[in-house]
């Protein structure tokens, strides 16, 4: 058994340490807690549904507890930013939490994962949830009219919007 850290959860101890550790580059990176009890404007059920969904998967899917909160509250936080446009930015650290939490288009990603695998009552009340989130998104961002030209781009709409690199610069 590894040694217990104060405050921490058994639950969190039982996670695979390698994903969540923060070697070096994401030394600040808290791991999430096991599960979201509570996900803002789901009910309980679709919570449950989509706890149960990642708990199901191996962690190599690109699914783990807290996944869903995480790509939704990076959704949240970027439609929140001020201005007219906005422009999608990657994270080069190569992490799957600094991508969840940096690239919007990582975390829709993520979501439509969860969307496809979950049951069709909670799957339409996260479809709804998500259909205010595209149009928001829809509406603030720019279309790439070079995209069909990455094959990296390619797939969902959100993939195809203009990215800014001022901050690689």
């Amino acid at each position: 058994m590894p040694r217990r850290r104060p405050g921490a959860l058994r639950a969190e101890l039982a996670l695979p340490q390698a994903m969540y550790t923060g070697a070096g580059h994401c030394g600040g990176f808290q791991p999430p807690r096991p599960w979201p009890t509570r996900i803002d404007r789901l009910s309980s059920r679709t919570v449950a549904a989509i706890h149960r969904e990642e708990c199901r998967r191996p962690y190599d899917e690109g699914l783990w507890p807290g996944a869903t909160a995480t790509a939704l509250a990076t959704c949240r936080s970027f439609l929140t930013l001020p201005g007219r446009w906005l422009y999608l930015r990657r994270d080069y650290c190569g992490c799957e939490q600094c991508d969840l939490r940096n690239d919007i288009a990582v975390a829709r990603d993520l979501l439509e994962l969860v969307v496809h695998r979950l049951p069709p009552w909670p799957r339409r009340e996260l479809e709804a949830l998500l259909a205010g989130l595209d149009e928001e998104l829809w509406r603030r961002t720019v279309p790439d009219p070079f995209a069909h030209r990455q094959p990296h781009r390619r797939g969902a709409w959100w993939r195809r919007r203009l990215y800014d690199l001022d901050h690689l610069l």
